[in-house]
């Protein structure tokens, strides 16, 4: 053994030693207490960034390691030895952010990506997108280009400049690059202010410069962040509880969009309902926030909403917004609401509860503000009409959206009545798009799985007939609409320390972008079934150059893919096919459950024209030959 040899073995068992006993404590801080972690100990920049992430809960990493990361990687290596954390490896960047996007997601459970310098960090920001635009808090930790500027780093950004990463990550979100060991401190204060935002994560980008990883430097760890940040209360009141109340009341027609920011206070919103006539219409994001039986919850509404939804939106005079972003398809490029003159935002972000015009902002959390407002409410009521009681649905308002939503049960009915139409390129029956998803996500919320939608025709029609009690039985990432998130998501049911089990629903183009995640799947031991529906195209895409030119161009091909052979060459995958039926489709998941493990079902569906094929679109929207109506439109509302 040389000299070396022998230094990193001393090195190795005190790192050893580091993390046995803050597992034997049950945490660093436990160990800090009782002595046996020091205070004040010389290790590895790298070894510094675990244990501050260890502080803070993160214990799994998804991770592709380079060379860029071999040192972080090493310090992993040894902290899993010892049972502190969990590494694992994926085989796509990208793959690995919607991994750790959708286990935070589904369970709470807190990640980070791992990459090393170039291509792979390039990757993985660009399925932080998804994490980014739904508000999911990830740790992405990136090897950089050394400090020391001994000339082009390989897979560095080719551009002349210091730090062009940390410009590049920037842009996407808060970020930090840790040139000296000795600002690992604000570095995790501001990751964890970041990743743990109490009502908007988003993604953190720590970048480890190769050289600075393995630096020794004597850390302070009783100085490492802990604490993250708390939640907001209920609004201020100087006065705009009454103004709110008096605005709700009266209104004639009242409609309540629950945003993603609505999640957790579904009581509070059917009581407002009740008291001021409101109806409730959902985004993707927030599905179950009300039950959807809820006479008063009329669903999707959007650009691809639902006559329910749109009829409430289109109609309404008042808009009671609740923690909604207003973005550009869920109020149909800022067209949704014709009729509302006034606006009532209730959001925990100061640009978002002033997005529309004539508002009365109230910037809280959405449970106790709710609360509030409907006391003051309650309140309004009892002074007018010496009562509080809810009002019911015999009001012009409510006869007018319960219509609706009949007609929207009945038009989703005929479609689940005709559940196979004759495809051109099948060149037979196969089943519609609506039949399948309806199938599959009943199978999902009787069977307790996790549904899992994927960007495209899937997703689309996905959001338009799931009829979730509660939140968190859909995952729909409509934020980015990132094509391959669905598939990498089941990778999350094996490594999620609270076990659950999932449905991806992917159409043939997405599958394709992810399909890495088969490997991964069984690997990690994921416990779900892929439902690839197959209609050989970009199917949304196909269909919205119909609906706007008459012709699709561009959005098909005529490689027939054996998607079941594909997955039944991996080992320990399930492979079924799901036929051409109902009762196909529903034994073949019956079938996909009993074995366990993970599954692919492959699923042949319908493209065309014929209405029945598909839920159909009921807005407007800001793109292609709809743009000079909708912003004519746009620029006629106050709001």
């Amino acid at each position: 053994m040389n000299v070396d040899d022998e230094g990193s073995a001393v090195m190795d068992t005190a790192r050893l030693e580091r993390a046995q006993a803050i597992v034997a404590a049950g945490g660093v801080q436990e160990a800090l207490r009782r002595g046996s972690l020091p205070r004040r100990a010389r290790i590895s920049t790298a070894e510094a960034v675990v244990i501050g992430l260890l502080i803070q809960d993160v214990r799994t990493y998804v991770a592709i390691f380079g060379h860029g990361s071999t040192d972080l990687a090493e310090v992993l290596r040894v902290y899993e030895e010892a049972g502190a954390l969990r590494t694992h490896a994926v085989r796509n960047e990208v793959e690995a952010a919607h991994i750790a996007t959708a286990l935070r997601w589904a369970t709470g459970e807190k990640a980070a990506v791992v990459t090393s310098i170039g291509p792979g960090a390039l990757q993985a920001m660009a399925g932080s997108l998804a994490a980014a635009s739904d508000g999911i808090g990830v740790w992405h930790i990136y090897a950089d280009e050394t400090t020391e500027a001994e000339g082009p780093n390989m897979q560095q950004l080719a551009v002349a400049g210091q730090e062009q990463f940390l410009k590049l990550t920037s842009q996407m979100g808060p970020a930090f690059t840790l040139h000296t060991p000795w600002a690992l401190p604000e570095a995790l204060r501001r990751g964890l202010d970041t990743v743990d935002h109490p009502h908007r994560g988003q993604p953190f980008y720590l970048l480890l410069p190769i050289n600075v990883q393995p630096q020794l430097e004597d850390f302070n760890l009783a100085a490492f962040p802990y604490v993250a940040p708390p939640p907001l209360g209920e609004a201020v009141d100087d006065g705009r509880y009454d103004k709110a109340a008096e605005a709700l009341l009266t209104a004639e027609r009242v409609v309540i969009k629950a945003g993603g920011g609505s999640v957790g206070a579904g009581d509070e919103i059917v009581r407002l309902a009740e008291l001021v006539d409101g109806f409730v219409v959902t985004s993707p994001i927030s599905t179950g926030v009300v039950p959807s039986g809820h006479p008063r919850n009329v669903g999707i509404g959007g650009s691809k909403g639902s006559i329910s939804g749109n009829h409430a939106m289109e109609h309404a005079d008042l808009l009671l917004a609740i923690g909604t972003r207003g973005v550009c398809q869920a109020d149909m490029s800022r067209t949704g609401y014709p009729c509302v003159t006034r606006v009532v935002n209730i959001n925990t972000d100061v640009a978002d509860v002033g997005h529309y015009n004539h508002t009365i902002p109230l910037l809280g959390a959405a449970v106790p503000t709710l609360r509030r407002l409907i006391t003051a409410v309650e309140r309004q009521l009892s002074r007018s009409t010496g009562a509080d009681a809810p009002r019911g649905v015999d009001s012009e308002w409510a006869r007018e959206c319960l219509a609706a939503k009949d007609a929207w049960a009945l038009h989703k009915s005929e479609r689940f009545s005709t559940p196979v139409l004759h495809d051109e390129v099948w060149d037979r029956p196969v089943l519609t798009q609506p039949a399948a998803i309806e199938t599959i996500t009943r199978f999902a919320r009787t069977q307790g799985y996790v549904s899992f939608f994927d960007a495209g025709d899937v997703q689309a029609n996905g959001f338009q007939i799931v009829e979730d009690d509660r939140p968190g039985q859909t995952i729909t990432e409509t934020g980015a609409s990132y094509m391959g998130f669905a598939t990498s998501a089941i990778v999350a049911t094996g490594i999620a320390r609270t076990p659950f089990r999932g449905i991806a629903l992917t159409g043939d183009g997405s599958f394709t972008m992810n399909p890495q995640a088969l490997i991964d799947g069984v690997q990690h031991g994921a416990q779900g079934i892929i439902v690839l529906l197959d209609n050989r195209r970009q199917g949304a895409i196909s269909s919205l150059q119909r609906s706007q030119y008459g012709v699709d161009y561009a959005t098909n091909d005529a490689v027939a893919v054996d998607y079941r052979a594909w997955a039944a060459s991996v080992t320990g995958v399930t492979a079924l096919f799901g036929g051409y039926t109902v009762d196909e489709l529903e034994a073949a998941l019956e079938n996909a459950a009993d074995a366990g493990g993970l599954s692919l079902i492959h699923v042949p569906v319908y493209f065309g024209d014929d209405e029945l094929g598909g839920m159909g679109s009921f807005g407007r929207w800001n793109v292609g030959s709809w743009v000079d109506t909708t912003t004519t439109l746009r620029h006629e509302m106050e709001i």
